[in-house]
């Protein structure tokens, strides 16, 4: 049997204000041949049935994809949402709420939002530095760590030293179990507090060798101690000049140091180098730190400060066995350059 044509008939309304297009009532069929005027026949018992059951696709003109654009590039303080970051649902919720457009779908917002590379969920946190002397200081420790291997052949070494304070001995109520089958390690989550430590580390930058010590309270007292281990270590046997980079923190005595330091009579020299204020992302010896914090304090389970200073100094001992330089590629003419092209993160002259 010989299947007869049947013509599709598409009905389209479109709004023009919103730009939205919707198919009415849909895309039919009839089973018998269209009149010579070109009108279905009204003939009793004509049947009609749907050839195609989705849903139109909305058209949205340019000027309303740039003004929901130009709302995910704005604060929601400024449209009077209580949030702190957009959506793509919310950046839907508002637009309507805006009178932008009649409806649209939050996936339609990621799209165009996916095309121009704008992640107005996702956050970055940044500081404007407030250094005066910002850009000198930086350079001479980012050259430093850039050249401590030709100064290392030359007699003189990098050393960078820091503390890592309130290092607290907690006892977790029922201890710590270990891993199992589709289970993590599981920990007690209340617990006793056993005390407190402070660590001083130092790392040697070409060799990647740290040295530990820890204290019961953090003075410059035991800063010095901690210095003079240092000078006395196997670090400086022949070598001209340490090289020490610092942070301004009260522990270390900016005013003091370096008249106590001459005091020694120390074989060598030691030039001091102040990083930065606020600039502890420069001081190498915080990326030693991080792994310490994941690996022997999380979860935080010793029975008292012994046993939680006897599991750090193991650790740095485990990792002078073959310790690795930092590799460190963020040099003074990339900070130049960030500077130079970012205005907002050019440092804040202070007057005196």
């Amino acid at each position: 049997m010989r299947r007869s044509s049947v013509p599709r008939f598409w009905y389209w309304r479109m709004n023009i204000l919103t730009g939205i297009m919707s198919r009415l009532p849909g895309r039919w069929a009839a089973t018998s041949p269209r009149h010579a005027s070109g009108e279905l026949p009204a003939e009793k018992g004509l049947v009609w049935r749907r050839l195609n059951g989705r849903a139109p696709r909305a058209f949205f003109p340019s000027a309303q994809r740039a003004q929901i654009v130009a709302l995910a590039c704005s604060l929601p303080a400024e449209s009077g949402r209580p949030l702190s970051r957009w959506s793509s649902a919310e950046l839907a919720h508002t637009a309507v709420a805006k009178g932008i457009v009649s409806r649209i779908a939050a996936s339609t917002i990621r799209q165009w939002l996916r095309h121009d590379c704008i992640k107005p969920w996702q956050h970055h946190a940044w500081q404007k530095p407030t250094d005066p002397e910002f850009l000198k200081k930086a350079t001479v420790v980012l050259n430093l760590y850039q050249t401590a291997h030709a100064l290392a052949r030359r007699g003189e070494i990098v050393v960078c030293a820091d503390e890592k304070t309130c290092m607290q001995a907690l006892t977790a109520t029922g201890g710590v179990d270990p891993a199992a089958p589709s289970k993590p390690v599981r920990h007690g989550a209340r617990y006793k507090r056993q005390g407190v430590l402070h660590l001083f580390a130092g790392l040697l930058v070409h060799s990647g060798e740290t040295m530990a010590r820890c204290f019961q309270r953090k003075r410059f007292m035991e800063f010095q101690d901690f210095l003079q281990m240092i000078f006395r270590s196997l670090w400086t046997t022949r070598i001209r000049v340490l090289h020490l980079i610092l942070d301004n923190g009260s522990t270390h005595a900016p005013k003091q140091i370096r008249g106590w330091a001459r005091s020694l009579k120390l074989p060598f020299k030691v030039r001091i180098h102040w990083l930065p204020v606020n600039a502890s992302w420069l001081d190498q010896v915080e990326i030693v730190f991080s792994p310490l914090q994941r690996k022997v304090f999380t979860p935080n389970h010793f029975v008292d400060v012994q046993e939680l200073e006897t599991r750090v100094m193991n650790y740095f001992a485990e990792r002078n066995i073959q310790p690795q330089p930092i590799q460190w590629s963020y040099t003074s003419a990339m900070l130049r350059e960030q500077l130079s092209s970012n205005p907002h993160r050019q440092p804040i002259l202070c007057a005196a």
